[in-house]
């Protein structure tokens, strides 16, 4: 808040700017944006329809890592604990990091679950995961 001191002409244009409007202005807006930008974001319920796109060619040796209901992992037909997956995986695919990994998980696994596993796969250095799902029945 400018004061002024001096007993000269009140008439006086005063050359200071008062920025505490302004100031005011700024932080009623920067709150109103702090409040409103959480609810931009909606969680909404999504019920996924079925995949339609036509299969690809299947290789002849394709590494598959299945994500059972009860949380069991297993590499091909053999259990593998979270552990010892890297290392299972680097001896079935000789280390080749480019090789696809095909992931099948059960319909009632959590959405969290299913993330950490695709975490843990991008943590080895494998990039290449193919989802395995149904495909669509014919109308």
């Amino acid at each position: 808040m400018a004061a002024r001191l001096s007993d000269g002409n009140d008439l006086a244009p005063e050359s200071a700017i008062n920025i505490t409007p302004f100031i005011d202005v700024m932080l009623v807006l920067l709150i109103i944006f702090m409040v409103a930008a959480p609810l931009s974001t909606v969680d909404v319920p999504v019920d996924l329809p079925v995949a339609g796109a036509r299969p690809t060619q299947r290789p002849a040796d394709p590494v598959v890592l299945s994500l059972q209901a009860d949380g069991a992992l297993l590499l091909g037909r053999e259990p593998v604990s979270p552990t010892d997956l890297p290392a299972r995986l680097a001896a079935l695919t000789h280390g080749d990091l480019e090789t696809r990994i095909f992931v099948s998980a059960d319909k009632s696994v959590a959405y969290g679950e299913m993330m950490g596993l695709l975490n843990q796969l991008r943590a080895g250095g494998y990039l290449k995961v193919g989802l395995v799902g149904l495909e669509e029945a014919a109308p």
